[in-house]
């Protein structure tokens, strides 16, 4: 056990921030934005240590599960073009929804199998990737 890292207040903020990002799934994300803003503020802090990396990654986990989740909306767009026939807007709506259904599913699945991965590799004093 390293006794230096285990008592590196940048430990528990590392450990925080994945907290928020896994409960920012029932805010509609809030709590990752403040997430993200701690990491970019706090990311020269953390530079040279194992936390780096951590930060790296929670980082591009934002930004990947902001991508997926505008992804999820893009269908939607298609209901512009259906114009006066209800039968094919309830049917892209109905598609729409599906697909926005499922990949917001995932990218909640996502976003917590990379949280409790880097929480676990915290844990054990691990950075999450060689720089």
């Amino acid at each position: 056990m390293n006794y230096s890292i285990d008592k590196d207040p940048n430990r528990s903020l590392t450990i925080a921030l994945y907290v928020l990002y896994i409960v920012a799934i029932f805010s509609a994300g809030l709590l990752a934005v403040i997430a993200l803003i701690i990491n970019y503020v706090k990311r020269s802090d953390v530079q040279g240590s194992i936390f780096e990396s951590h930060f790296t990654w929670q980082i591009r986990t934002f930004w990947w599960y902001l991508f997926w989740n505008i992804i999820a909306f893009v269908p939607f767009f298609f209901l512009f073009f259906t114009g006066e026939n209800p039968d094919a807007f309830a049917g892209v709506a109905l598609g729409a929804s599906a697909f926005c259904v499922a990949v917001i599913g995932l990218s909640w699945i996502w976003i917590v199998y990379r949280a409790i991965k880097g929480l676990i590799r915290v844990n054990d004093n691990q950075p999450m990737y060689q720089s």
